[in-house]
């Protein structure tokens, strides 16, 4: 089949590796002019362990691995470590794998079969199924016609927009915001430690990893009404919402946020669908379930979803609405389970109040190996 991918984060370059090396004709899209690498580190979790193998990138993910949950710390006003942050509270298995975003992407890049076309600058600006064929309208002026189109564009989806319906109709807000910046200046050789920070409803860090340092905010706010592709708008909220709080390194971590031209800001919700498919189009990755920042899955939930409705279009043969529907229905239970965990990555990460942080520390202290 012809089949047209939108989106080249993890998910849309995960489909195209899969989808083409089943013998499919694939092509990927994606607005922005290169691969977004701007954010956190992420995490090769549970199954999507044995995903990465059978794709052929487990050495080369496993080859970049980092290790920052073991030296994160929970730190008060003045610096000083509170509580650790022990990994059985976030990790599946032994075998996860963390990895910066930045070297998967270009890992997921690298193994993209030749005759898979990944077109930057470039998306959809109107489709049209049929019921043989869809045929899409690109913003560039160019058309053509697939067999399937694959929605793998996040959590702002513009395929999810054009077939499903207004975002708003499947986004639940949980009342909190996440921002990610550059903060060169609190990289220091040999210093690979993770620093966090909490007032009630309000989380700022400094992440290091080789010779990177990202500065890390959340806070709680009710829905803000902002453009999500604003970068000013985004900034002045970041500054707002931190304003007057001269504790520990947060001016500082702010003035970085606020230098970095790809700073990564966006609330924290999550995408509730009762399908991810219809008609010759289907959602995978965050644009079908987003389970936000807060589960820590979205990478394992990418690679699983696009190895799985490759599998599934190879057993339905041209029956791609009974494969679209096993790629659901295997991949749901996953994905339910990780929107129920960010639940608990909220109380541990953005506790609301004093009592709440209080509390985290001394479960935490309470429970590092002796």
């Amino acid at each position: 089949m012809r089949i047209l991918v939108s989106g080249a984060g993890a998910a849309g370059l995960s489909a195209g590796i899969d989808l083409a090396r089943a013998g499919h004709e694939v092509e990927i899209v994606e607005r922005a002019n290169h691969l977004r690498v701007n954010g956190s580190p992420v995490d090769v979790r549970g199954a999507a362990v044995e995903t990465a193998r059978g794709m052929g990138i487990l050495d080369a993910v496993d080859e970049q691995r980092i290790t920052m949950t073991e030296q994160t710390k929970f730190v008060d006003r003045y610096g000083v470590p509170v509580a650790p942050l022990l990994r059985q509270e976030i990790d599946e298995s032994p075998d996860d794998i963390e990895i910066p975003r930045e070297d998967l992407m270009n890992i997921l890049r690298e193994a993209l079969p030749e005759q898979v076309d990944l077109r930057f600058e470039e998306f959809i600006a109107t489709m049209a199924d049929d019921g043989d064929r869809v045929a899409v309208a690109f913003a560039s002026g160019r058309e053509a016609a697939y067999d399937i189109v694959v929605g793998a564009d996040g959590i702002h989806s513009g395929v999810r927009r054009l077939v499903f319906g207004p975002e708003q109709e499947f986004t639940e807000h949980l009342g909190m915001y996440v921002a990610i910046g550059d903060a060169p200046g609190q990289a220091t050789p040999g210093n690979r430690t993770t620093e966090v920070f909490n007032l009630p409803g309000r989380m700022a860090g400094v992440a290091r990893y080789r010779d990177r340092a990202l500065a890390l905010f959340e806070f709680r706010s009710e829905p803000i009404d902002y453009d999500h592709r604003d970068l000013d708008a985004q900034k002045r909220i970041l500054a707002e919402a931190f304003a007057g709080i001269e504790d520990w390194k947060v001016p500082e971590l702010v003035e970085a946020a606020q230098n970095d031209p790809e700073l990564y800001f966006d609330a924290i919700a999550q995408i509730r669908m009762p399908a991810w498919h219809r008609g010759r189009t289907v959602l995978i990755g965050d644009a079908a379930h987003c389970a936000t920042s807060m589960a820590g899955r979205g990478t394992s939930l990418a690679l699983l979803g696009a190895w799985t409705l490759t599998e599934e279009l190879g057993r339905h043969g041209d029956d791609f609405e009974a494969a679209f529907r096993a790629y659901e229905q295997r991949r749901r239970p996953h994905a339910d389970a990780a929107q129920e965990f960010a639940s608990t990555g909220a109380d541990l990460v953005l506790p609301a109040t004093w009592e709440g942080i209080e509390a985290r520390n001394a479960r935490l202290r309470a429970a590092q190996p002796l």
